[in-house]
């Protein structure tokens, strides 16, 4: 297998911090999305290969493996636990030997036929061989949606490693939070369990809803004749418009709370968060002659 250098891949230095590495992977993963390249036959390979570059060098623990052994870091404890063995085999009667990192083996293609040995090839020295089952790689992707997306429980079909997968996003997911579709990851080796596929959702700030939990918050502007007289607005929520009573003389800042109007509660069926308004009352501009008269007449009334 032609070895992939995962930092080329992201286009990042080998010593790229982690927040680097995660600012590569969102660039490029909106670049390279399949669906987003739809006339490029190798569109869902490089998107493939982009997940395992980053589900490796994300994690500081695969990371060091993959700094160490490569293309064979998935084996690394396999290998650390047959050295000793082999030291054992041969023995050390002088207690002096030392090994660190990859003695014994004369360069990268001779280290590569050790795994091959070990890990899924003909058994060293020939004749029959013995075949190592593994479990396939996790592999990570990200979901942006948006709070529209998460006013209800759907369904999307999502395109992964070429493969169409049929999931469902439930209602109220929360920004960060990551789920796991069972068996959508690498292929497993000579018959093993395919990995897993984790989705991390991504929900940004929306321009007109501040979110609490399944609770939202919003200001909603009120024009000076409305909130003074009293009157019937129109307020926008996630699932359409709702038209509200305004009581004469509301205040700036004033409040009100329209019940279920907000976020599903996450798993939790029929419950609903909370949308609360707060009231902007709007000084109107560009007065006529005729309505500034008539508001310095009511200035001498409120001054009496």
């Amino acid at each position: 297998m032609a070895f992939i250098d995962y930092y080329k891949t992201l286009g990042v230095d080998k010593k790229a911090d982690e927040k680097t590495i995660k600012a590569a992977y969102r660039k490029l993963a909106r670049k390279l999305h399949p669906d987003l390249n739809p006339n490029d036959p190798e569109a869902s390979k490089k998107f493939q290969q982009l997940n395992e570059a980053n589900e490796v060098l994300s994690d500081p623990e695969k990371r060091k493996k993959y700094d160490q052994y490569g293309e064979n870091w998935q084996h690394a404890d396999q290998y650390e636990q047959a050295r000793q063995q082999q030291r054992s085999a041969y023995g050390n009667p002088g207690g002096g030997y030392q090994s660190s990192g990859f003695e014994g083996f004369g360069g990268d293609a001779d280290f590569s036929e050790f795994f091959n040995s070990m890990f899924g090839g003909a058994a060293a020295g020939g004749g029959g061989g013995r075949q190592g089952i593994y479990r396939g790689q996790d592999f990570n992707a990200e979901l942006q949606l948006s709070l529209r997306d998460i006013a209800e429980t759907h369904k999307r079909t999502l395109t992964v490693n070429g493969k169409q997968i049929r999931m469902t996003i439930p209602g109220g997911v929360e920004n960060g939070q990551t789920i796991k579709i069972a068996g959508h990851g690498g292929p497993g080796r000579n018959n093993g369990p395919a990995g897993d596929l984790f989705i991390k959702f991504i929900i940004p700030n929306d321009p007109d809803f501040k979110r609490s939990g399944a609770d939202l918050y919003r200001t909603i502007k009120v024009d000076l004749y409305t909130a003074v007289l009293g009157g019937e607005i129109t307020a926008d929520t996630l699932n359409g418009k709702v038209k509200l009573k305004l009581k004469p003389e509301t205040q700036q800042g004033a409040k009100v709370k329209l019940k279920g109007k907000g976020l599903p509660v996450y798993k939790k069926a029929d419950q609903f968060g909370d949308l609360y308004l707060t009231y902007d009352i709007q000084v109107p501009e560009n007065l006529t002659d005729k309505q500034r008269e008539l508001f310095e007449e009511l200035a001498k009334t409120v001054k009496h």
